[in-house]
This record gives C-alpha cells, structure tokens and sequence, in this order.
C-alpha cells in the first residue's frame, strides 16, 4: 500500500427531508449571500426549490437563483453565474441537482474569486489558489461531485470537454434525500449506476499491490449498487435503492476507495471525446468505452480481470485458463449493462465509425508521460484500437 493523505471536509446531511435543513446548516458554516445553481423546470415544479429557497430565507439569509445547468455542462452557463455572483456579492453558491449543476457551481465558485479566465483552470494555465463556499443538494446518483475533489466542464465553441482535480472542489455540504432522485427517469437511473459502477473500477483496476483493504471495499460498494441499479431502474419509488445509490455515488468518487493506490482514470478520459462531441449522456458513454477498455487490456493483465470476475459477477475460477475466466468477468459486465438499458457499442450510442480518428487524437493525457491513463498507459493508436473493438 503507498503512502497516503486523505481528508474529506463535506458535511453529509442524509435523509428523508434533509433539503429543509439547508438554511440552518449554511447559516451555521457562515454563509450569508447564496446563489442557488439548479437545471430545469423539474426543480421547480417539484416544488423542491421554493423548499431550499423558504429554508434559507427562515434562516435569515438572502438568495438568488440561476437555472439553466446542462448535462456536460457548459462555460457558457459557467461565465454567467460567474457575474452574477459578483453582481449580487454572493458568499456561498449551492447547487440544486446532479453533477452538472455541481460541476457548473464548483466552476463558478472558482471563477468568481480569478481574475483571469476560469477556463485556464480546464486546460492547464493556473491552478485555483480560491474558491467560495460549495454546497448542494442532491437529485441524482451518479458523478459523485457531491464530495469529490474532480470537476468537468465542456467549452461549447470547440466541444473540448475538461477536468479539473483540485480540494476546491470539494463541497463543504452535501445534503442527501434519496426521495429526491424518485423522479429521475430509468434511463438516467441507469446512465448514474453506470458512472458510479465506472468510477469504482477506475480505482479498481489498479497495478498496485498488496491492496486487499481496498480491493474487497470496492468489490462490496460495486456488489451492492449493482444490486441497486437492478431494484432502481424497475422502480424508482424504492427507497432503500435509491438510498444504496445514493451513498455509493459518494463513495465512489471521493477517493474513500483508492487511498494507498495509484487509480487509472483511461476510461473517463477517453468517455469526455464521445460525450463532448456526441452530447450523450456521461454513463452512457461510459457504458460503451468501459467493456472495450476491459478487452483491450485483460490479456496484459488476465489474474486483476479474473478476480474481478470471481468477486464481483461470482464467476467459476478457471486455473488452468484464467482469461476465460476474465472474459467471463466482462461479458457478465456487459450483460448487467444492456439489462438496465445501455447501449455497450458505437452504434448503439449513435458515434460515427469515421469519426474514430478524431476522437482518440484528441483524448486528454492524464499520464505524466504523455499518455492516457495511469497504470494503463495508452497512445493515439490504443485509443483508436479500442474504439474499433466497441465499434461493433
């Protein structure tokens, strides 16, 4: 196990009925000008932001609202909040939604404290050194910006999609009523399962040794939203579902599963291109990029895909033969994918064959060496290799 530091500073408030607790807990972390950063007409016709924005004003507090957030959300909404926190001299932004709404927040509480472009931020020129204060509350399991420190954002003029890792990011509240993620349709139910499933395996399939702790953390978080996803997508009024889900995407994500490891992050990387270009949803495009990923890598690495298999799909262990067993592991994947309603090729999720090129030469290098991925390193031509296999 490598040496780590691992420190969560966000509040989790959890719950049915939590969303009434949100004056009083941002009141208490000393924040007294509020934007509230949410998506669409849902939020407000479910009523749930005259409850935020009634438990604010009870707690004394003043409060505006912005709506407007994307799934991949853009710079565009981005540079709008930006100047209305300034105008409104806004102490604590809160985001009402899933992860767009947060990534747009955490975007904007970063903008707003930098004097230059916040898109400097996305491609490599500064690094935050502030932020305001980030809330939110939850609607959707699914990226985990609830209590990560990672944030993407997609410039809309060039469809360059963009992350950001920085403990800025990290929310200082995160409340959490899993009766809010009952109105999300199945089909984004099972897009949020798949970005959950992702994450974890990101972590997973590591080259690191001697890190059963966290082996077996992460092959339980994945056995139980599996098992979720199942229950959730036939009927979304479950609680204890939706409950399961929604604590899984936290911990998926906030870096609870891969301490003391080093985390590939390949497949996020590459899944951006197809989502960036495409306008799909992020789990969807995951669902498309995570199986191909699985099968271009398994022979370089047969007994991690085998004890995958065994673990988590409950697969026969074949000694003589591990990579049948590995196979078996991924094609149990794949299955589980098309069971909650994912597309698992190209074709499926409407990505051009021709476009292929394209999409592997612009994939962001996350490697230090100047590849994609961190413990499975992958050139242009792996990239487009790997396409070809989900192109099917």
């Amino acid at each position: 196990m490598k040496n780590f530091t691992h420190k969560i500073p966000t509040r989790f408030v959890f719950g049915r009925g939590a969303e009434k607790q949100v004056g009083a807990e941002i009141k208490a972390l000393g924040g007294t000008r509020v934007l509230i950063h949410y998506g669409g007409g849902s939020a407000v016709r479910s009523g749930l932001i005259d409850r935020v924005e009634t438990s604010i004003r009870e707690a004394g507090l003043y409060s505006v609202t912005l709506g407007g957030a994307q799934p991949n959300p853009r710079d565009t909404k981005v540079y709008e909040g930006i100047a209305l926190i300034r105008r409104e001299h806004i102490d604590f932004v809160l985001a009402v939604g899933g992860g767009s709404a947060i990534d747009s927040a955490k975007a904007m509480a970063h903008g707003s404290q930098y004097d230059g472009d916040f898109w400097d931020f996305f491609c490599g020129k500064a690094k935050p050194e502030a932020s305001l204060p980030i809330g939110c509350v939850l609607t959707m399991s699914a990226a985990g910006s609830e209590s990560s420190n990672s944030c993407v954002i997609t410039q809309e003029s060039t469809k360059t999609k963009r992350g950001l890792g920085s403990e800025f990011n990290r929310p200082v509240l995160a409340i959490m009523n899993p009766e809010l993620a009952m109105t999300v349709p199945p089909y984004q139910i099972a897009c949020g399962a798949t970005d959950i499933l992702a994450h974890i395996m990101e972590r997973y399939f590591t080259i690191d040794t001697d890190v059963d702790l966290t082996d077996r953390l992460c092959e339980a978080a994945m056995a139980a939203v599996i098992r979720a996803a199942r229950i959730a997508v036939k009927n979304p009024s479950d609680y204890d579902a939706q409950a399961q889900l929604m604590w899984g995407s936290t911990i998926a994500h906030n870096n609870t599963l891969s301490v003391g490891r080093e985390s590939d992050f390949g497949s996020h990387q590459i899944e951006h291109e197809l989502s960036a270009k495409y306008d799909v949803p992020h789990g969807a495009g995951l669902a498309v990029v995570f199986p191909a990923w699985m099968r271009f890598h398994m022979p370089n690495h047969v007994m991690r895909f085998a004890q995958y298999a065994v673990r988590v799909w409950g697969c026969q262990m074949n000694f003589e033969h591990p990579e049948e067993t590995a196979m078996l592991g991924i094609e149990a994947h794949e299955a589980f994918l098309r069971e909650i309603g994912m597309p698992t090729t190209l074709k499926e999720l409407g990505a051009k064959t021709e476009d292929i090129p394209f999409l592997a030469a612009h994939t962001k290098k996350n490697n230090p060496a100047g590849f994609t991925g961190m413990c499975y390193p992958m050139t242009v031509a792996d990239i487009e290799a790997m396409y070809r296999i989900a192109d099917r």
